[in-house]
């Protein structure tokens, strides 16, 4: 298939966060981009301001008609998308050209010099920050999450060199053609898809088989590749780490070199980790590790990455994707070290009936380190309910004598019951949407005045 060739790009599912990066990139590039999805969110409203044509009735009478002629079109779809789908279907059934977007992802980078960062946790904070420092050479960045210094999910550059997120769902990665890749951790996930977590780790070394150039992994990881660690030995190593003014400084020492008094603003010593992969695979590509350590210091995060919604002396509200136990550890440990001596109320929103399932007994773990929790039903995303499985069993599991089931329309007005000074409003589903009505409401309150 000749991309060049290709007139119309019909997105199935085009709101979805890696989805949109591809469509933005097309549109760039001077395609037709057209598409489908549930609902109207930021991300498709930025892509109808790129002159995207969406709707969100899924009915073949709303595919333009254009988009409707087989030789000028092609499909891209997330397996996100229920099979019912009407349009998916048309397009499977009358053979027109369809592919997932790990698939069209493969061949929009398989002849550019392709970073690939992969791992079940900091996958999108890892792959921003190298996007961010690879901007030095023009790589075009495919990112599943919005930069705060782009404001966006693609970093668009030139077509010779590319970062991308290796997504190990639905063996996804497969389907790159990674130069120089990182693996940042191998924790079990999508059990849903695998079945246990021999399978996902098989997929791992799957995909590190495919690495042509040069791997790194996080140290202690099975895969074999250069290391990275913090305050241990590794290949990259970071050391005489420090908290200084609300940031990071580290020193690193690398195969070869040695850089001193690297800034980073990024909470978090799992942040300070990912930077380090980052710092890893743009050292192995050639950039200097002075353009490296200038980049680290301007790197302003991911949105829905320990972001700040409020942050006064007498209230902090934070928003974070974390939707598995080892992400909320990573989140609780952040915000203990940010703020040692305050109170902190967790707000978790569960994802997907088959992770809660799979891994109840962690999330209580996870959970009950926090001085109150409020819990969300669970958000189903792409699942049907499971018998037994709701965030009333989740709770009854919690370590915690201040833990409540809340709904959507009292959240406020629990948030505001608790004496807790600090916030964190954790998950991947539409809590993300409803962070901003919280903070808007909070802002409201004197108490919580900036």
């Amino acid at each position: 298939m000749n991309l060049k060739k290709i007139h119309n790009v019909y997105f199935v599912g085009i709101g979805g966060i890696g989805m949109s990066a591809i469509a933005r990139y097309f549109v760039s590039n001077g395609k037709n981009v057209a598409g489908y999805d549930k609902t109207s969110t930021q991300i498709t409203q930025g892509l109808e301001g790129l002159g995207a044509q969406i709707h969100f009735e899924d009915a073949l009478k709303n595919v333009p008609i254009s988009f409707l002629e087989k030789e000028n079109t092609l499909v891209v779809y997330t397996p996100a998308i229920p099979k019912d789908n009407t349009e998916l279907n048309y397009f499977l059934d009358n053979n027109f050209t369809v592919l997932k977007r790990s698939e069209i992802l493969g061949k929009i980078t398989e002849n550019t010099f392709c970073l690939a960062v992969a791992g079940t946790h900091g996958k999108t904070t890892t792959s921003a920050i190298l996007g961010h420092i690879m901007a030095e050479v023009n790589a075009t960045s495919f990112l599943g999450g919005i930069a705060e210094n782009y404001n966006s999910n693609l970093i668009l550059g030139e077509d010779k060199v590319s970062v991308v997120e290796a997504d190990e769902f639905d063996r996804s990665f497969l389907k790159l053609s990674p130069n120089i890749a990182c693996v940042t951790s191998m924790d079990a996930d999508h059990l849903d898809i695998y079945g246990n977590a021999d399978a996902l780790n098989e997929s791992f070394l799957d995909f590190s088989n495919k690495v042509s150039n040069t791997l790194v992994v996080a140290k202690g990881l099975f895969l074999k590749g250069l290391t990275y660690a913090i305050e241990e030995d590794a290949d990259y190593k970071a050391y005489n780490l420090k908290i200084e003014n609300g940031k990071y400084t580290f020193d690193v020492k690398t195969p070869s070199s040695e850089i001193k008094n690297i800034e980073f603003l990024l909470p978090g010593r799992h942040n300070v980790m990912n930077a380090m992969a980052a710092l890893a695979l743009a050292d192995i590509y050639g950039i200097s590790l002075e353009k490296i350590k200038e980049s680290l210091a301007t790197f302003k995060g991911v949105k829905r990455r320990f972001s700040y919604k409020i942050r006064t002396e007498n209230f902090v509200l934070i928003d974070d994707y974390a939707h598995h136990p080892t992400e909320i550890n990573a989140v609780e440990a952040s915000v203990r070290e940010m703020y040692p001596d305050k109170e902190i109320l967790v707000v978790f929103q569960p994802h997907l009936y088959s992770r809660t399932r799979d891994f109840i007994d962690s999330f209580a773990d996870s959970l009950s380190k926090f001085e109150e929790v409020l819990l969300l039903d669970i958000y189903p995303a792409r699942e049907q309910p499971i018998t037994g499985v709701h965030s009333e069993w989740l709770l009854s599991k919690i370590d915690n004598k201040k833990k409540k089931i809340t709904k959507k329309n009292n959240l406020v007005k629990d948030i505001k019951k608790s004496s807790a000074n600090v916030v964190v409003m954790l998950g991947a589903g539409d809590i993300g949407v409803m962070i901003n009505e919280v903070t808007e409401e909070l802002l409201k309150t004197v108490i919580y005045e900036v």
